[in-house]
């Protein structure tokens, strides 16, 4: 009888942990952890024109009255690929876009913004990730809301969805 126990001892760990997993994907708790980076001025940051003839980005331009978003993205990044519709889309709506490529290169880019679309009013290359560090960005894609005196209102994590649109456009005054 205690071996057969034994037998059986194995699948029943097994069995709850299954339980616990199960009832915690069901019922997750609430992890949204709040960005230090709101109501905060820009980080100091330079990033290099990623082409020649086009601006890049750094925090002295946003400090000229007009609300805009500041996207971190990347040419090698999935999801940002799925979110350039929705930033082109905000751009139609009077909201101005820059971006910040980050660990990626002026040739790479410049393929994913002529297959993807090109929603960017300008856009730095922070080829070493110093620009994505100084904002304190551990992936891609992240969005910012920055007022038009550079100070941060908001921050996105993730791909910029339907859903999110309202919400970034009374952000930034309803776009122009």
């Amino acid at each position: 009888m205690r071996r057969r126990l034994l037998l059986w001892l194995p699948f029943a760990l097994v069995a709850g942990l299954f339980a616990v997993f199960y009832a915690g994907l069901r019922h997750p708790d609430d992890h949204v952890i709040a960005s230090r980076m709101v109501g905060q001025p820009l980080p100091q940051f330079a990033a290099a024109p990623a082409f020649p003839g086009r601006p890049g980005a750094a925090t002295g331009d946003f400090a000229d009255g007009k609300p805009r978003l500041l996207n971190i993205f990347a040419s090698w990044c999935v999801p940002c690929r799925d979110e350039v519709p929705m930033l082109a889309r905000l751009q139609a709506m009077g909201a101005e876009v820059d971006g910040i490529a980050v660990h990626d290169s002026a040739p790479d880019l410049q393929q994913f913004l002529a297959q993807y679309g090109d929603p960017y009013a300008r856009i730095g290359l922070d080829a070493g990730g110093r620009a994505q560090m100084a904002f304190g960005s551990a992936g891609v894609p992240e969005t910012f809301v920055v007022d038009g005196r550079g100070r941060i209102l908001y921050q996105h994590v993730g791909v910029v969805t339907e859903a999110d649109v309202p919400k970034l456009l009374a952000m930034l005054g309803g776009g122009r």
